[in-house]
Parts: structure tokens; C-alpha cells; sequence
């Protein structure tokens, strides 16, 4: 007899005890990376490729120039190295102003710990906040890796044209993810998208296959993302100078996973309750859970271009968290007018815009370097006080010997938010980065209010930015390298045409310790 229920369908299995397994094709957002990294052009589809090129060359100045700066500070230098003392490593990467030679794993933890080390290398201001350069941890001790593997086996190196490609679509992953997402608002700080981007870029210099590259990035979201925690008041402390460098050596060991063969999860963002948008997107954020679940997702506010290299903001004059930069300006031109007044201080408005407000408004002690360098009050207390800032004021040493009078000056401060500066701070049209300061003394005298709207390294400056952004490449060259090598350096930075045409390993021989 046959059985009554032998016509059941498929369909009529109740899904609350099933999943599908039908394994879906790759998140599109997933694909528009890859695609991008693949098939985009530079010469060919950039309306400003000039521009994008050149910027990335000053970019690549700065940041290295950093990472030399912070070499001078012992608490960045205990993290550099073999993970193994007396570790070899053939054709290892190298960490400029080293003599490391590492693999490029543990390279590109420390390129990029050297270069975020003293909050001084480029910024990317948005719905989310960033440094795009802190991609050329994992882009450069890759190609130095690449460059010299190749050498060694009969092929032809990678040139710095390669690392200057990788820059900009590293810049522009990154900046554009930023423009309309803010990872903030959910807790999460902006290394996620450093390990992103880098995945990316690195994946494309291993001349990965377009399945590879989106198996890569899909690792890269799926990995656990890092909290902001360490950024802010009361925990701010010495992670989120390494916090980046992490980011991008981890964006290199997953590329190495996948090119080994791992397998990608193709709905790493969209999976129901497993996916990135469900579980770290969407459930903590209580604007984006009363939307649509098709809306809960990453948008995009414009196509990925060079856009974002080509707009980058620069850290010429400070090392400060680059929201301080322009009331950082406006101190340094008050000084003059209050430097015999300090004792005649009443009361200091600071007027700015609301990101500045959320992320470096600090009152109470400071209680490290890191705390000190993302505290908008003391920021413009010590160029108030000295005329300058510099990386060393944010040292226990500078601190101990001047707190009191610091610490006085910030107990006068009021900072107040314009609402003029906080619209035009998200106006694409402009990505202002507006201060204010006004000194009112003892006797109801004040002085003038001294507003700063565009820094100096803002793309609105740009002729009167790199002159200094040169001399501050200089500068820092010449803390690790006798006069020849550093004009020899400079020289070849400043040549566009020769400089894409080196070999990276060849480039990066120029920076191995005298």
C-alpha cells in the first residue's frame, strides 16, 4: 500500500526546521571591490589623473616621514622587529629607517605602526573618520617582498608605480566606504576599513584571480572588527597608535590564507543573523533598525575613482588628531597677543563642530601620551602657551614639568558647537574642519575672535600645503640619514617619472638604517 503522505513536496517542509543551503553568488558590494581593484584605470577612467598620481607621491612623503619621526620614541620601537629573535627571513620586507628585514606579515605591522605612531600622517573626514595612508604598511612590505622574490627568480620587479596604484585605490576603498557609513555610530573604529582596503589592494599586488580577491575580502569582514574603545575617554590609550598597523598586517595574513586556497564566504555581509550588516551593522543601531532590511546595508555615495587621494587632507603643521588641526592654527596666531596675559586668562571659548565635540572634548587628567594627543583643550593649551605644538608635548616628561599651567588653562575653556561648522564639516562641497578661538581677560577685555575653517594640508590649500609638507619630509629624513642620503631620497620623491619607474626594492634600500 502506498504511503498517504509519499506526495509531499519539498515546499510543504516547514523552513523553521530547515536552512537553505544554496550557496549565493558574492555580496555585490564584495564584487564592486573587487571589480574595481581589477578593471579600474587610473589614466583611462580618472578625469584628474595628474592630480591622483602627484598627490599620491606626496603621500607617499608624508607617510614614510612619519614613520621616521616615530622612530625616536622608544614606546613605538618595542614593537618593531622579528617576532623570533634572530629570525631570517630571505627576500624579507624591510621597515624604513630600520635594518628589519621581516616577513611581510610582521612588516607591515610595523610600517604601519611607525607611520600612525605620533597622529601626524593623512586624514579622511566623513560619516566615518580615517587615515588612508595607514594602508601602506600592508602595500609596501608586500611589494618589497614581491619586488625582490621576483628579482630573485628571473623576473622583472615591481616598480613604485605599483605602490602608488595601490594607494590611491586604497585611499579610495576606504574614503568612499566612509563618505556615507558611519562605523562609528555602531562602535567600531576605522581600522575595519584599513583591514578592508588592504585586503583588497594586497590581493591585487599577488596578482590574485577576481574569485581570490573577493575570498579575501570576505575574510576581512568576517573577521571580528575592533571596538573604538581605546580612542576614548576614560580608556584613550597607546592601542590606537598600533590599532592600524594590526589592521593591515592582518589584511596581509588573510591574503596569504586565501592565496593558499582557502575558501571564501560568499554572504559575508548579507547572510540573515550571521552576515556583517545583521550582526555588528544594523541591530545596535537604532537608525538604521527602523529602516528596511534592504536599506540596512553599506551605500555609496559615489563610484570608486581617485577621488579620495586626489581630496586627501594632510597633516602638515601638528601632530594632533586632525579635528584640533585648525583651532591648533588659531592658538599658534593668538599666541603673540596673549604670551605676557597668561596670568590675566578669565575664560577661553573654543567653538567648533560636533565631531570635534564627540571624539576629543576631554576634561579631568590625562593619563598618557595617547589620552593627551586626542584632547581638543590640551591641544590648544600648549601652542597657547609655547607658540608650537609638537609630538614631544604629549611625552610624561613635557607633562610633568608643565600640567599645572596646562591644566589651568584647560580648566578655563568652554567649548561651544557652531552649527555652521558642523554642516559644513559634512558638505561635500567644502569638508571644512572649522575652530575658533576667543581669549577674554580678567578686566572684560577679549581678544578677536580667530577662526580657522580649512588647515593648511586641506586640498583648498594645497599651493601654500606642500611647500611645507616638503620641508617636513625633509625634516624627518634627516633625523635618520646623513645629508647625502637624504638629498638622494629627496631628489628621487620629487621626480614623479623616476620615482614610478624604481623598483620598490630598490627604493626601499634608500631606507635601511645608515
Amino acid at each position: 500500500m502506498s504511503n498517504t503522505n509519499s506526495d509531499t513536496t519539498h515546499s510543504d517542509i516547514s523552513s523553521a526546521t530547515v536552512e537553505s543551503n544554496v550557496r549565493p553568488e558574492y555580496d555585490d558590494e564584495i564584487q564592486k571591490i573587487a571589480d574595481y581593484v581589477l578593471t579600474y584605470s587610473i589614466d583611462k577612467d580618472s578625469e584628474n589623473s595628474d592630480d591622483a598620481w602627484s598627490t599620491a607621491r606626496y603621500c607617499l612623503m608624508d607617510t614614510l616621514g612619519c614613520g621616521l619621526l616615530a622612530l625616536r620614541f622608544p614606546e613605538c620601537t618595542k614593537h618593531l622587529g622579528p617576532d623570533c629573535p634572530d629570525q631570517i627571513t630571505p627576500n624579507g620586507a624591510r621597515v624604513p629607517g630600520t635594518n628589519y628585514r621581516l616577513d611581510p606579515i610582521k612588516a607591515a605591522f610595523d610600517i604601519g605602526c611607525i607611520v600612525r605612531w605620533l597622529d601626524y600622517n593623512d586624514t579622511w573626514l566623513a560619516a566615518e573618520w580615517g587615515h588612508p595612508s595607514d594602508n601602506l604598511g600592508g602595500i609596501l612590505a608586500v611589494a618589497d617582498y614581491i619586488s625582490q622574490q621576483n628579482v630573485s627568480q628571473g623576473r622583472a620587479a615591481l616598480t613604485m608605480r605599483d605602490v602608488l596604484e595601490s594607494m590611491i585605490m586604497a585611499h579610495e576603498i576606504q574614503g568612499v566606504l566612509a563618505l556615507d557609513n558611519s562605523f562609528n555610530r555602531v562602535g567600531l573604529d576605522h581600522v575595519f576599513l584599513v583591514k578592508l582596503a588592504s585586503t583588497a589592494v594586497v590581493a591585487k599586488l599577488y596578482n590574485l584571480p577576481r574569485e581570490r580577491i573577493m575570498a579575501a575580502i570576505s575574510q576581512a569582514l568576517v573577521d571580528g572588527q575592533a571596538l573604538r574603545t581605546y580612542r576614548h575617554a576614560p580608556n584613550a590609550g597607546s592601542r590606537k597608535s598600533w590599532a592600524a598597523g594590526d589592521a593591515t598586517s592582518r589584511a596581509v595574513r588573510l591574503v596569504d590564507i586565501t592565496k593558499r586556497g582557502e575558501m571564501g564566504i560568499p554572504g559575508a555581509l548579507t547572510a540573515p543573523q550571521w552576515g556583517f550588516y545583521d550582526v555588528l551593522f544594523s541591530h545596535t543601531n537604532k537608525d538604521l533598525a527602523t529602516k528596511p532590511e534592504n536599506e540596512r546595508r553599506f551605500t555609496f555615495q559615489r563610484d570608486f575613482g581617485s577621488y579620495v587621494m586626489e581630496n586627501i587632507l594632510f597633516k602638515i603643521s601638528f601632530p594632533a588628531e586632525f579635528h584640533a588641526q585648525t583651532a591648533c592654527e588659531a592658538a599658534v596666531i593668538l599666541y603673540p597677543r596673549i604670551e605676557d596675559r597668561i596670568d590675566d586668562i578669565e575664560k577661553i571659548v573654543l567653538t567648533t563642530h560636533d565631531s570635534a565635540i564627540r571624539i576629543i572634548s576631554k576634561q579631568g587628567e590625562l593619563a598618557n601620551p595617547a589620552d593627551r594627543d586626542h584632547c581638543l583643550q590640551y591641544m590648544v593649551a600648549v601652542p597657547l602657551l609655547t607658540g608650537d605644538l609638537m609630538a614631544e608635548n604629549y611625552e610624561d616628561d613635557y607633562h610633568e614639568q608643565h600640567h599645572i599651567l596646562i591644566d589651568e588653562l584647560r580648566s578655563k575653556m568652554v567649548v561651544e558647537e557652531d552649527p555652521r561648522y558642523s554642516k559644513d564639516y559634512h558638505d561635500p562641497s567644502k569638508r571644512s574642519i572649522a575652530n575658533a578661538i576667543q581669549v577674554f581677560f580678567k578686566d572684560s577685555t577679549s581678544t578677536d575672535k580667530v577662526a580657522v575653517e580649512y588647515p593648511i594640508g586641506h586640498k583648498r590649500r594645497r599651493e601654500e600645503g606642500l611647500p611645507v609638507l616638503e620641508a617636513k619630509f625633509r625634516a624627518s629624513l634627516a633625523t635618520r640619514f646623513i645629508d647625502s642620503r637624504c638629498e638622494a631620497i629627496f631628489a628621487l620623491c620629487s621626480d614623479q617619472k623616476r620615482l614610478e619607474q624604481t623598483p620598490v626594492h630598490e627604493f626601499m634600500d634608500l631606507f635601511m638604517a645608515n
